[in-house]
């Protein structure tokens, strides 16, 4: 499906995508459901960043204590629904840059179109983390990876609340070196390009526009 596929199956985790999933929970939930699924996830998809050895000293005695090495961590929502899970993440890193990517699926093709793109200049040298509410045909995830690389950034992973199958395995094709981290694997996509069982349109639950 994907060489490099991580799932976060902790039940809290479990618990909130549930809960994402129901129809009747609303925008308001929906969005802070979405940031507290980001901020649990993070923990895993940030766990290799370096480290060293710093010297402070505690109110009881000068020690030697870690901290992270090296730049901060570039997150890049997929704009729009990607933003609620990069705010759990920046509730992780508040230190973090973010860079914006806008990319929308046409409806009939499920072909990915950029419309928007802004990120820190010197993002080839920091670790990235791609954000994509959900991978679905896995078009929009290869479209975002390819234009990170084109900027020079080579230490890439994607985060999704979930994926379908379909969209593991053409990222897995393209970019089988970039790491996937996600709550679910679904069952499938449908005739329109949506996962089943899914969570339905998340950019329109997250902000009331459906």
């Amino acid at each position: 499906m994907h060489p490099h596929l991580t799932v976060i199956d902790h039940p809290l985790v479990a618990h909130k995508l549930s809960l994402m999933r129901d129809k009747e929970t609303s925008t308001a939930r929906f969005r802070n459901l979405s940031r507290e699924i980001g901020l649990l996830i993070g923990y895993e998809v940030l766990r290799d960043l370096p480290t060293e050895l710093r010297e402070i000293d505690t109110p009881v005695v000068r020690t030697k204590a870690t901290f992270i090495k090296g730049k901060k961590v570039v997150f890049v929502p997929i704009l729009r629904a990607a933003m609620g899970v990069v705010e759990g993440l920046l509730d992780l890193v508040p230190s973090a840059r973010v860079g914006h990517i806008g990319i929308y699926r046409e409806p009939e093709t499920l072909t990915a179109i950029e419309y928007f793109l802004k990120l820190p200049d010197d993002v080839a040298d920091r670790p990235v983390v791609i954000v994509s509410a959900v991978l679905a045909s896995g078009n929009t995830a290869i479209a975002a990876i390819s234009r990170l690389r084109e900027r020079g950034a080579r230490d890439i992973k994607v985060v999704s609340l979930i994926c379908a199958p379909e969209g593991l395995q053409a990222v897995g094709s393209a970019f089988p070196d970039v790491p996937v981290f996600t709550a679910a694997v679904d069952e499938r996509l449908d005739e329109h390009g949506y996962i089943v069982p899914g969570l339905g349109d998340a950019g329109d639950r997250m902000y009331g526009t459906r």
